[in-house]
């Protein structure tokens, strides 16, 4: 299956080179990256371009670039509309901070032939967070908790942006009819893809804060997540 791993960028410029550098050399031909940039002020965008002029002819590193800061969903949808235009078979959601780590992406891409999505999961038996405060942890286990309540599919994972799709799942929920745009994007896509009978396997992976820079995670984007879930629901 040709995959294809979507990385959203805003000022990433100290993460990219060797998150991507990471990423090939954990996968095959057969796996590519698009890195979609919100014309980041730092210049990531121009380092993608100079990664991908000195690979030369048969990159397997791509640049979407969009004009300003349009939030994470929406650069998500934009990777996956390019996707499906170029016909990959898997496209893979995951950040550029070295939170999601290479390793953990091959274990996901192993479950998709025998899964129509796969949630790279923190709440399975193998799965575990490091360098967590407390507040954080309540936080995400209780997000989790809070939707698997009121949307009543037994997920583990709702919150977690590490996960996989088969093109067909993306093609059948209808990417311009998501709404959500932050914290509760991901939490959309998963209920879309259930409510469709699509089925997903949870892969445990250790997720550990940034290395470097700053998260971009906020209490606003939080509290559109809990609100959003009932507008899912209802």
């Amino acid at each position: 299956m040709r995959a294809l791993i979507c990385i959203p960028t805003y000022n990433e410029k100290e993460n990219v080179e060797a998150i991507t550098s990471a990423v090939l050399n954990a996968t095959g031909s057969d796996t590519h990256i698009l890195v979609i940039d919100d014309n980041s002020p730092d210049g990531t965008g121009q380092i993608v371009q100079n990664l991908i002029a000195k690979q030369g002819e048969g990159s397997r590193l791509h640049l979407l670039s969009r004009p300003g800061k349009q939030g994470l969903g929406r650069a998500y949808i934009a990777g996956f509309k390019w996707a499906l235009e170029q016909g990959y078979d898997v496209i893979t959601e995951m950040d550029a901070d070295f939170s999601h780590r290479p390793e953990d992406l091959v274990k996901i891409l192993a479950a998709m032939p025998t899964t129509d999505f796969a949630v790279g999961s923190r709440y399975v038996p193998g799965g575990r967070t490091v360098n967590w405060g407390l507040s954080r942890k309540i936080i995400s286990k209780g997000g989790s908790f809070y939707t698997r309540t009121i949307l009543g599919f037994p997920l583990a994972d709702w919150t977690g942006g590490f996960n996989s799709w088969k093109a067909d799942v993306l093609r059948k929920i209808d990417l311009d009819q998501v709404r959500s745009n932050g914290y509760s994007f991901q939490i959309e896509l998963k209920y879309r893809a259930l409510k469709h009978g699509f089925k997903g396997t949870e892969v445990p992976i250790v997720f550990e804060d940034r290395r470097v820079g700053h998260s971009k995670m906020s209490m606003k984007i939080v509290l559109e997540a809990f609100t959003r879930v009932w507008a899912m629901r209802f």
